[in-house]
């Protein structure tokens, strides 16, 4: 761009340290006019800095003004130049003073580092001079001699240097002429020189064309026309009791004050010594604060003062007699600060969120603190109120560090509101607050939490697959997916089998579910191992034990051990004719696969060859005769139990029971299918009684047999050679006696015997320690086709 001609460059580098912290403060200043466009290059600040122009955008590069003032230069984070942001108008920032120079920060982060700026504004040639008045009146006296001088208004330019007045220029005339005055302060004005005296009765005014000319390029010039009056003497001009008046007052002084007041005397008398005053130049900031008593010379205040605005007003007085001589002096009206504005807290850089695995130390923002007060006005401290894990660190200049001082647990505060205080050293001192809300960011660093220690949950057997079984729940307290709980099972063997096989759990709702049917039979109970897991980077997880119970239902009928079901062979018990009533005479074993009260059994004879003849134990299956036999009572007997069990709705099972009543077996004749026929057994009884009507000799024949059989039972003894003993029985292992619940209840000692060589039968003779069962118990058994191969089970409970 073409302005950047104008530029120069000057840097400077000076080095600070602010507890403990290291960084660079380079002092930069450059020079460029006045009024230049918008977006024109000042300069490239990265490489006068000397810093890598590609890192300013993630250093946070800015340029921050002092005193809040209007950000008139910025920086181009791409190229690192410094370029023009704002109109720059000399006059309206810096009015009269020599040099106008602006102060600005360049600001960059990680590290913090800070830059000073300097801005020195050229002034150029934008504004003509002016003259206070378009008409300059002038009374001369007509006896003025030739040489006297006429001091003019001079023409102000509120460009400095070269380009404020330099000369003046007047019309050509008769009478007068033009000289250019110097001040100490290097400004100009003009005076009226007569070279011919006046005659007022030939000319009692005229007026001249006066012309004030800047030495800028191009040059500029403002006009005023000079009225000059002819009067009767006046040789006296004014005289104010001071070339300079200066005067301090606060800025904070009401209005209409007094601020001074210019005394001016004039040695005349009458009118020639009525002296005047006026306010010949004064800025137009100063012309609204101001204003002047042309009678007294007081000057009150009219408008509001600002320390911070403009901190010295200049101004000229005029005081002119009654016939026009005139003199001038110089005011400096010096405003004094009060601590009348309180500090202004900025934020310039916050990180959000806040990691809550942040560690102590770390630095979380930066605060600028800006007071527009002077000297002890504005010195702040900064301070923050609440108990929270942040503090402030002084960093460069009126910087602060917002840096952590302990752990953050976004699970137990998510959110903090601090509150920042600025106070400065003023009398009384003034304060400002300024809300910083920080978030503190999750961190996947809770693992999900069971809501108990173990689980427990029945169900009963023979479920349907994909039945609900329970449901476990895990709690995460992180936020988002470092708190979404995913639920798995563990891998594992049940029975030897994957636990997958039989469990599965949802992974969202944790609600576990079963593969297959469950059989109580197979096994009651097993464990698997759920884990919870987060969807964190790194997951976390924590694990929880599930116990499954399998209760019972009534599945499985009564299994009858004892007698042998019927098939290749049947059971056959002897059974003395000469039995008491009470007497056992067998018993009836089953068992049940089912548990509790599923497996409570209990045993019932549902048909008999006699029904009053036996009974059975409803829950002992103990065959006993309910009265004692009689020779009338059939030899065969068969009876068929049912065996129940205790379920909802109950399982039961049947057997039969073949029974002989005999003492001895060469009595027993051949024997046949002793299958329960109910029309056969009548006929025996019919015959039986038959043959007992027809023949009391037959009847008494017997009575003299079972006498002497009777004779025989009181002595026991083996009747056949070739005894062996059976062993024990045997009970499927299914079957065992769960807490006297089960199904074998009463206890029994029996000693069996088999006999070989026998033609007909074998025997087994049983001894109980009950005193009611038989002394000597015979079975035979006998296939029902084949009773050449006899075999004789028994079960011994």
């Amino acid at each position: 761009m073409m302005a950047a001609k104008w530029f120069s460059v000057q840097g400077q580098k000076l080095g600070f340290a602010f507890f403990m912290l290291l960084q660079h403060f380079v002092h930069v200043s450059y020079s460029f006019p006045e009024e230049i466009e918008r977006g024109s290059l000042i300069g490239n600040i990265a490489k006068d800095l000397g810093l890598d122009a590609s890192k300013l955008p993630s250093r946070k590069a800015r340029v921050d003004s002092e005193s809040n003032r209007k950000r008139y230069c910025d920086i181009n984070l791409i190229t690192g130049d410094l370029i023009v942001a704002e109109r720059i108008d000399r006059e309206s920032l810096c009015g009269e003073k020599v040099s106008c120079i602006l102060i600005f920060e360049l600001i960059l982060e990680g590290p913090l580092e800070l830059h000073r700026i300097s801005l020195q504004i050229q002034d150029i040639n934008d504004n003509a001079p002016v003259f206070t008045k378009e008409e300059i009146k002038i009374e001369i006296n007509e006896l003025a001699v030739k040489g006297s001088r006429f001091r003019v208004n001079e023409a102000h330019d509120t460009d400095i240097g070269p380009n404020a007045v330099q000369n003046y220029v007047i019309q050509k005339n008769n009478h007068l002429v033009l000289e250019i005055q110097s001040k100490s302060d290097g400004s100009k004005f003009a005076e009226l020189v007569m070279y011919k005296e006046l005659d007022r009765e030939e000319q009692q005014e005229f007026r001249l064309l006066l012309t004030a000319l800047d030495g800028g390029t191009p040059q500029r010039s403002g006009t005023a026309v000079i009225h000059v009056i002819v009067l009767d003497a006046n040789d006296n001009a004014p005289v104010f009791s001071q070339s300079v008046y200066q005067t301090d007052i606060p800025e904070n002084s009401p209005l209409d004050t007094v601020v001074l007041a210019v005394t001016a005397t004039d040695a005349d008398e009458g009118l020639n010594g009525e002296v005047t005053y006026e306010l010949i130049r004064i800025s137009e900031t100063g012309r609204k604060t101001f204003m002047l008593n042309p009678t007294t010379g007081e000057i009150k205040l009219i408008g509001p003062l600002d320390f911070e605005e403009e901190s010295t007003y200049e101004m000229r007085i005029e005081a002119k007699d009654g016939y026009g001589l005139t003199s001038d002096s110089k005011v400096i009206i010096d405003i004094t600060d009060v601590n009348d504005n309180p500090p202004v807290i900025n934020i310039k850089s916050l990180t959000k969120p806040i990691p809550e695995n942040m560690s102590p130390g770390t630095e979380v923002g930066i605060i600028n603190v800006q007071d527009r007060d002077s000297e002890i006005n504005r010195q702040v401290r900064c301070s923050i109120q609440q108990n929270v894990p942040f503090k402030l660190v002084p960093s460069i200049k009126n910087y602060y560090s917002l840096v952590t001082t302990g752990h953050l647990d976004r699970e137990l505060v998510s959110d903090y509101n601090i509150t920042i205080t600025a106070t400065d050293e003023g009398s009384p001192p003034l304060s400002s607050s300024k809300i910083v809300q920080l978030s503190v960011g999750d961190v996947n660093d809770n693992p999900p939490v069971f809501e108990e220690q173990s689980y427990s949950t029945y169900v009963t057997e023979n479920n349907k697959p994909g039945s609900t079984l329970c449901s476990v729940t895990a709690r995460d307290p992180d936020w988002r997916q470092n708190g979404t709980v995913i639920y798995s099972l563990l891998p594992g063997e049940v029975n030897g089998a994957p636990v997958s096989s039989y469990l599965s759990v949802n992974g969202d709702s944790g609600v576990i579910h079963a593969v297959r049917s469950f059989d109580y039979e197979q096994f009651r109970s097993f464990k698997v191992q759920v884990m919870a897991r987060d969807n964190g980077s790194p997951p976390l997880s924590s694990n929880v034990t599930v116990s499954v119970f399998i209760t019972d239902v009534n599945d499985n009928s009564p299994q009858i051990l004892y007698p042998a079901p019927e098939g290749s062979s049947f059971m056959t018990e002897l059974v003395p004719r000469a039995a008491h009533g009470g007497s056992l005479v067998s018993k009836v074993i089953a068992v049940d696969a089912d548990s509790g009260q599923n497996a409570w059994l209990s045993y019932h004879i549902v048909k008999s060859t006699d029904p009053g003849l036996f009974t059975i134990g409803v829950h002992s299956g103990e065959i006993r005769t309910q009265r004692d036999i009689s020779e009338s009572d059939s030899m065969k007997q068969n009876l068929i139990v049912a065996v129940k069990d205790n379920g909802k709705p109950s399982l039961s099972a049947t057997c039969s029971m073949y029974l002989l009543i005999s003492d001895n077996l060469a009595e027993v004749p051949e024997l046949k299918d002793m299958s329960f026929d109910e029309s056969s057994s009548k006929v025996t009884s019919y015959l039986i009684i038959a043959l007992v009507s027809v023949s009391t000799f037959f009847l008494t024949f017997i009575i003299i047999i079972l006498g002497l059989r009777f004779c025989r039972r009181r002595k026991p003894r083996l009747l056949f050679d070739g005894a062996v003993t059976i062993p024990s029985a045997y009970l499927p292992p299914n079957y065992a006696d769960v807490d006297g619940t089960g199904t074998l209840r009463s206890t029994y000692n029996y000693d069996s015997y088999l006999t070989t060589g026998s033609r007909t039968s074998d025997f087994k003779f049983v001894t109980s320690y009950n005193d009611n069962t038989l002394p000597v118990d015979q079975t035979l058994s006998k296939s029902p086709t084949d009773f050449n191969d006899m075999s004789f089970p028994f079960f011994s409970p």
